[in-house]
């Protein structure tokens, strides 16, 4: 009888959160978890174990794990890395997550050297800042199946853009559907095209609600602004970003093909070609399935050019040779 195991690696506010809301699924018999800070992967496993005492929780086996677990899990989220934190200086400054591409890029190499050297058949979903770059260096630096590396991408935005839209109208957020494309950042794009509530088009909606809706511009703008609104009020963000690594990972293990706007390496959709940045694609059990571009009109395609001319920029940051950054540990506290 097989058994459903996930492997965690990062414990900081967002690694915490994805475990969490990975007890609460009831999707998995066990759950290991990895981190670099002495203590913190064993007080992790045993507070959660401890919990399972609760009545109505599920008695999943979850514990302090090593990389050796990694061989027979069937999905791995990775939140190692570091955060970004507000400036008490400057508090009004929106640090880019690009500040983190150095530390990204190493801790992504740590978990990928340490998995790659064990199995290749674990799908590892990433949330490590700079996510974009992390997926691009982990999906083409090792020997693992690309179509099994992935990243949360603009999943969390997505949420934000679909939330924003239904603070506008005055509806429930799950009845929007729509997404955010390219970065994982201040240059994801709104694909308003495409948007709609339960069929109603985005310029339906505007006649329906009898005002002017937000430019695409402002609703890009809203959306990045919601982040660093939680941000600066607690430090970091988590809870959105730990429940969509769940999504994916349920989608994984059950072999939904559900889609998502997940990052992954591109193969020359909109003409843009070695680079990672998220596209709606279909997800199972073997990963990656298929992407799914949408038709995109010419407002949407240069800025689609211009977030992959950031994540690029990013990229070169992360993989550089001078300024090698600071130590980096599994965990990561920001998304």
């Amino acid at each position: 009888m097989h058994s459903t195991k996930l492997v965690v690696v990062g414990l900081g506010h967002v690694g915490s959160s994805v475990v969490t809301f990975a007890m609460a699924s009831g999707l998995y018999s066990e759950i290991a978890v990895i981190d670099t800070k002495e203590g913190l992967a064993l007080g992790e496993g045993l507070d959660h174990s401890q919990s399972t005492g609760v009545p109505g929780t599920t008695n999943t086996y979850i514990h302090e794990g090593t990389y050796d677990d990694t061989r027979d899990a069937d999905v791995i989220i990775c939140a190692a890395g570091a955060s970004i934190v507000p400036d008490p200086d400057r508090p009004d400054y929106v640090p880019p997550r690009s500040l983190l591409a150095k530390v990204g890029a190493q801790a992504a190499r740590d978990v990928m050297k340490n998995v790659s050297e064990r199995t290749k058949e674990p799908v590892i979903i990433f949330i490590t800042n700079p996510l974009d770059a992390v997926v691009h260096i982990a999906s083409t630096e090792f020997d693992y199946p690309a179509s099994k590396v992935l990243g949360t991408g603009t999943m969390l935005d997505s949420a934000r853009l679909r939330w924003t839209v239904a603070q506008e109208l005055g509806i429930d957020p799950k009845s929007v559907t729509g997404y955010m494309m390219g970065e994982h950042g201040t240059t994801a794009v709104p694909i308003l095209s495409n948007l709609n509530v339960q069929g109603v088009s985005w310029s339906e909606l505007e006649r329906w609600s009898g005002k002017d809706l937000p430019s695409r511009d402002d609703i890009k703008q809203r959306v990045v602004d919601s982040a660093y609104d939680v941000f600066f009020a607690k430090g970091w963000t988590d809870a959105g970003v730990a429940r969509s690594a769940n999504v994916l990972a349920r989608s994984v293990l059950l072999n939904e093909r559900s889609v998502h706007p997940v990052c992954s390496r591109l193969d020359g959709e909109y003409g843009l070609g070695d680079i990672s940045m998220s596209v709606p694609a279909v997800l199972g059990s073997e990963g990656l399935i298929r992407r799914l571009p949408p038709i995109v009109d010419a407002w949407e395609q240069e800025k689609l050019e211009e977030s992959a001319d950031s994540i690029r920029a990013v990229y070169a940051e992360a993989t550089s040779e001078s300024d090698e950054g600071g130590e980096t540990s599994a965990t990561s506290e920001e998304a």
